[in-house]
Formats: structure tokens, sequence, C-alpha cells
């Protein structure tokens, strides 16, 4: 049985065109960065061309561009520094953001080294921005703003260019989890007032294990990790050679495709979204997911019962792979936070779908016919 697979907010397939560009470094280009012979020079030269070209598809100062293992330690990075380098000794985030940045807030809350605020989230999930500009104006001191580009979970949108132009007026830090987006959408960071964004390869058909860290270069912050001089003496161990070449290779291809995919994507979502509603009864969207919203993210909505409440698991033995939340706690069982934020119905059940370049029409109507069956 094929499996049809509708998580890609979770992680994707590798571009067949990423592996080939990252053979060559599995394989003989083998040597180590930091080694001044020719096997060396060969891989750091790979490492600073894969800078430059990130650097310039993102409209940033290579200088700017700085790789790790992924969005969870980007996100730890900036957060951190933020606080101990920065003297942010006030958070203001959200309680639907990814754990990567509520468990490091939280952390550090409890350390006492910094107060963290939450902004109010609005019936259709976006952030309050009125509320955002109240508590920036009433925080007497040095503030850090982390708020997500695209929630992966119901895929709702915040505006950063509006957010970074608040935290300007305010002098406050902003960080910005861009993980779901970074691949996905087209950025120009040297015009868009944000002093850190994060990556991750494996959301836009890349290697997982390889990350992006984007610090403005009016900000300095500390190593996070220590213990030698690489990524220009900001992050401490042997590159990820193969990972940094498969980062750059899947984001030259999502840039080179970025329109002819967007609408292919988004064109699916919209489908799934009628065709719920016209074969199925009682079916509703979590969040705003006909309107400022990621193209690749759908969170829909089931009425409770005996047999809704093993969904995911009938789907799953179905052979289709779909989501009641983020990847990363799907372990556990307490639900999302996200929903509970904005919308906490005890009678609905939330089922995260999420497309890729990969999807078909066809295989939203086997979904479909299943869904039917299942409910």
């Amino acid at each position: 049985m094929d499996r049809l697979y509708f998580d890609n907010a979770a992680t994707t397939a590798i571009d067949p065109l990423v592996v080939d560009a990252m053979l060559p470094f599995l394989q003989n280009r083998f040597g180590n960065p930091s080694s001044i012979y020719s096997y060396g020079r060969e891989t750091r030269l790979a490492i600073e061309n894969a800078r430059k070209t990130v650097a310039k598809i993102l409209n940033a100062h290579p200088a700017e561009i700085f790789f790790t293992s992924g969005g969870t330690e980007s996100s730890n990075t900036a957060i951190t520094g933020s606080v101990r380098d920065l003297e942010c000794k006030h958070i203001i985030t959200s309680p639907i953001e990814h754990h990567a940045t509520l468990h490091t807030v939280e952390y550090l809350d409890h350390r006492d080294e910094a107060k963290v605020s939450y902004v109010n989230i609005l019936p259709d999930g976006h952030i309050d921005m009125d509320h955002l500009a109240e508590l920036l104006a009433s925080s007497s001191e040095k503030t850090l703003v982390t708020l997500m580009h695209a929630n992966n979970e119901i895929g709702n949108i915040t505006d950063i260019y509006a957010v970074g132009q608040l935290c300007v007026k305010h002098n406050a830090i902003f960080h910005s989890d861009t993980v779901q987006t970074v691949g996905h959408f087209q950025f120009d960071l040297r015009n868009t007032p944000v002093h850190f964004i994060t990556g991750s390869a494996h959301k836009f058909h890349g290697p997982k294990g390889a990350g992006l860290l984007y610090i403005n270069e009016n900000v300095h912050i500390k190593p996070y990790i220590h213990g030698g001089g690489q990524e220009r003496n900001m992050r401490a161990g042997t590159e990820n050679v193969y990972g940094i070449v498969g980062f750059t290779k899947a984001l030259e291809l999502a840039t080179e495709h970025f329109e002819t995919e967007k609408a292919f994507i988004k064109d699916l979502k919209f489908y799934m979204m009628e065709q719920l509603r016209q074969k199925l009864d009682d079916v509703s969207f979590n969040g705003d997911a006909a309107g400022n919203s990621n193209y690749t993210v759908l969170n829909v909505s089931f009425p409770k019962s005996e047999k809704s409440e093993m969904l995911l698991m009938n789907l799953d033995m179905a052979g289709i792979c779909a989501s009641g939340g983020s990847a990363c706690t799907s372990g556990a069982m307490q639900g999302s936070h996200v929903i509970r934020a904005f919308n906490n119905d005890p009678n609905r059940i939330p089922v995260r779908f999420s497309f890729s370049k990969y999807n078909t029409k066809e295989e939203v109507d086997v979904v479909i016919e299943k869904l039917k069956q299942l409910i």
C-alpha cells in the first residue's frame, strides 16, 4: 500500500537534486573545513559559497548568515543571546509559539534571567497587535519580542514587518521563528526590521539536521556552543558540510520554482477545503485558513465522536500521514497548546494536513473518501 503523505509541516521528502548536490561531500570530498590542505580548502570553499548563496536569496549580508543544526538550536541561540548578551530582561512572546521558543523563555523565566509576558491571541488565531503595542509601551526594561512568522499548526501568518516596526519604535530586539516560511516565502532581510530569523532545511525538501540563524549585523551575541572557531567564532564544532550544501541547494530550488510551486500547493489546499465542506458534515477550519495563512498548512476541525477520537490512528492504518499538531509533541496526548490558546472546544478534534509539491489532487480525493468512511 502506498502511503499518502500530508504532514509536510513536520518534515518533507528530500529532493533528489539535493541528494545529488550532497553526495560528493558524503563520498570523496570529505576533508575537515578547518584543515589547511586542499581536502580541507575545498570543503571550506563549499561552506562559504553556500553562505553567499543563502545571503543573496534572503537579501542579507554573508556575515549575517550562520549555519546550525536546525530551527531549535537557532531559536535557542537567539533568545538566550538576547537575554544574556543584549540585556533583554523582558520577553514578549505568544502562547502559540513552537516549543523551541516557549520552553526556552520558560527556562529563562524560571531562572529569573528574564520576565515573560504573553500577547493575546484573537479568536481567528492571529496575534493581537494592539495588545503587543500595549505590552511594549508599558515595558520599563529592554525587551525581546519573539513571535513566529507562520504558525506550524494552524498556518496563520504574522506580519513580521509590522511587528518589527513596533520593535523599532520601542527599541526592542525582535526574533522571529521563520522555520515554516524560509523556503516557502521570499525574504528581503535588508528591508525587514528583524534581528534574528531561523530556518530548517528539512521543511523545504532539504536534509534534516541543517539549519540557519540570521543575526543582523547591528547586534552582537556570544556563542551558544563553545569549543572552536567555526562559523566565525560563533558556533563551535566541525561543520555539517553536506548538510549545509543540501540546505543551500534546497533553498535555491525552492526560490527558483517559488511562483509555480506556491500556486500549485495553494490550489491543493483550497481544493481540499472545498471538498471537505462539500462531502462532510460539520467541518470547520482552525485559524485563518482562507485568509492570512501559510499556503502549505490546513488545520481541520472535526466534531468529536467515538470514531473521530481515533481518527489519526485510523488514518495511519489507512496509510495516510497527518497530524494532530506539532510533530515534536505528537507522542504526548495532551492535545495542541496552539488550538487550546484560542479555541478550546472539547467537542472538536483538530487534524493538520500540510502539503508539498509532491502531493496531488488525486491524493486529496483518496483522503476525503477515507475521512467519509471514518467519520
